[in-house]
């Protein structure tokens, strides 16, 4: 894994070891980002990334200009990792990793994001649960969009704040607007 372009381009994201992480690839993290760029602004963005194993998303994010990425996972380990792989590559000051269960995060906590990244494991019973809490419950700052990675066992495109949904082999993207976006 490789962060694709802006300020940390060519850098590699390992994979810490004795987790069970599935990162996402470099040709769906290309195309979410692709999207993200054709449509919206990137840069002085605030990013949550649930699920976020290596911090793939995130640090993607931050290297194309976001200012800060909040990366949440239960794992300590890979917290851990996320929190060395910020300091290798200079940007501690702009990641806050919080070793946690995402659900408990969003249960417990708040904030508004521009962005948000969730990239559970495809079984993950709170994968239709994420979009309601996402969207109503104030988590995305208005014009904010959730993007969620998810196989065929869940399929969203006819829910109505889905705004695009595609395949990249078996990951399929959906990305959902902020309910006070949609006009």
């Amino acid at each position: 894994m490789r962060i694709i372009t802006g300020k940390l381009k060519g850098r590699k994201l390992s994979v810490p070891e004795n987790v069970e992480l599935r990162p996402t690839s470099d040709r769906a993290k290309e195309g979410i980002f692709n999207v993200i760029q054709a449509r919206r602004y990137i840069e002085d963005a605030v990013v949550l990334d649930l699920f976020s194993g290596t911090g793939n998303l995130g640090f993607e994010a931050i290297s194309r200009g976001a200012r800060s990425a909040v990366m949440v996972d239960v794992s300590p380990v890979a917290i851990k990792h996320i929190e060395k792989s910020a300091s290798t590559f200079g940007v501690t000051n702009q990641i806050t990793a919080i070793t946690m269960d995402a659900e408990a995060f969003l249960k417990k906590n708040s904030g508004k994001f521009d962005l948000i990244f969730c990239d559970p494991p495809y079984d993950h019973p709170f994968i239709p649960e994420s979009i309601d809490i996402i969207l109503n419950e104030g988590w995305l700052d208005e014009g904010g969009w959730y993007i969620l990675e998810h196989d065929v066992r869940h399929l969203f495109h006819n829910h109505p704040n889905c705004v695009f949904t595609k395949p990249y082999g078996r990951t399929i993207v959906s990305i959902f607007l902020h309910k006070e976006s949609e006009e």
